[in-house]
């Protein structure tokens, strides 16, 4: 189940987890199994589950003797196999015995600590599996991207999720690191967020604007006085940025490149301001450092030949004041220009191209981006345990002992120096 505040939410997951349990009579580690009616009668038939399945995970529990002598428990890094059953070489390269040939149980990092992440993600292994995983899932894209474009006004929303989360949930079963149940529900929830509605959409009747229509509408909001005022326009179907991103990515390109140079423009108006700021900084006379202010102080100070390093600063205020102002209007026609393009067009997409934005564009590159997020899960959750133990492992007692002495000894000088005698 998933926490919520105070309750304890069943997904779509967990909800198909426990009917594939139950009907398919699965043997779940620590979840479902089986159980005899004699069983059940040792048990006084007390249904308590805790009496039949123990759900309690394991204690991560702390190595006494790696505390006291150093190294990383070998049962620690065995309990990480289902990583060495997909990358052997992986192990290797991560750990080595300790030095002490008397202590076969310890191992010690064979990375230094900073590389563990370097060390997994760039293993050629470990890059194997991944790039075989990704081809896994273009092998289920491109079957149901086929099936998705061959959509038609009329049919049934629930039946189409039905099937592609079946499909999906039989297509990750039994690949390692990667629980099926999970990638499922990365479906699920994109299908309640966005895929839904949009597939409500295409369902519809073809004269009530249903089919592979991309229809765009005006925004009106209204106020609390009644008023109404234009934000511009939406289409649900297809939103702008998938338009701009296929058909006018170099003019998003501008954009951006003219949108940093705005920024880069304010950060050094920012700097000039604080680096003449204080009771004697060029801006000193200015009750609020604006255009006005800096012209009327410019003109009341021309003539003053001892205020050459305050007018400098000003001019200077005033050139950066002037290349940003120019620069956001050039931002807000470029940006104008650019949404009147993308309105303009939606009306010239054909089916086919409507069909691969939505398909392609929309929802399997939202379902690729999640999937690749679960991937990057796991191999975090690698890095993470690997350096957790490294840590956990690599000071042991005596080092801390020599540390601490090293630290009083030197505590020890400074009182000295100071004209204290300390036993």
């Amino acid at each position: 189940f998933m926490k919520d505040g105070p309750k304890n939410r069943l997904r779509d997951m967990d909800l198909h987890k426990i009917v594939d349990a139950f009907n398919k009579r699965l043997d779940i580690a620590k979840y479902s199994r089986m159980v005899s009616v004699e069983e059940i009668e040792k048990n006084d038939f007390n249904l308590n589950l805790p009496r039949y399945i123990d759900s309690q995970q394991a204690e991560d529990r702390q190595d006494i003797e790696g505390h006291l002598k150093g190294g990383i428990p070998k049962a620690d890094v065995d309990a990480l196999q289902r990583y060495w059953d997909v990358c052997p070489d992986l192990r290797k390269a991560l750990f080595k015995p300790v030095m002490d040939k008397t202590r076969p149980n310890y191992l010690d990092l064979a990375v230094d600590k900073a590389a563990i992440k370097t060390t997994i993600y760039e293993h050629q292994q470990f890059v194997g599996f991944i790039n075989e995983m990704n081809a896994w899932f273009t092998q289920w894209q491109s079957h149901v991207a086929t099936q998705l474009k061959q959509l038609k006004p009329g049919f049934h929303p629930k039946t189409l999720i039905h099937d592609l989360a079946e499909v999906l949930l039989s297509h990750y079963t039994g690949k390692p690191l990667i629980d099926h149940y999970d990638v499922y529900q990365h479906l699920m929830d994109y299908w309640a967020e966005t895929m839904q509605d949009d597939c409500y959409l295409i369902a519809a009747p073809a004269d009530d604007g249903g089919g592979w229509q991309a229809t765009t509408y005006r925004v009106i909001e209204t106020d609390k006085k009644g008023r109404e005022k234009d934000k511009g326009w939406a289409c649900d179907l297809i939103p702008k940025s998938l338009i701009v991103a296929r058909y006018f990515a170099s003019e998003q390109a501008a954009i951006a490149a003219l949108e940093a140079e705005t920024e880069s423009l304010a950060a050094l108006l920012v700097e000039l301001e604080e680096e003449h700021g204080g009771e004697e900084g060029a801006f000193a006379e200015l009750e609020k450092i604006n255009r006005a202010n800096v012209n009327a102080r410019l003109k009341e100070i021309k003539d003053d030949m001892e205020a050459k390093d305050e007018i400098a600063a000003l001019t200077a205020w005033l050139k950066l004041a002037d290349e940003e102002a120019d620069n956001k209007k050039m931002l807000r026609e470029a940006e104008s220009a650019l949404d009147a393009k993308a309105l303009a067009k939606y009306p010239k997409l054909s089916e086919a191209e409507i069909k691969t934005l939505v398909v392609d564009d929309k929802w399997l590159a939202a379902m690729d981006a999640r999937i690749h997020g679960e991937m990057s899960r796991i191999s975090q959750a690698l890095t993470q345990r690997v350096k957790e133990l490294a840590e956990r492992y690599e000071a042991p007692l005596q080092t801390m002992v020599d540390r601490v002495a090293a630290l009083e000894m030197n505590v020890n000088r400074h009182l000295e120096k100071m004209g204290f005698a300390w036993r």
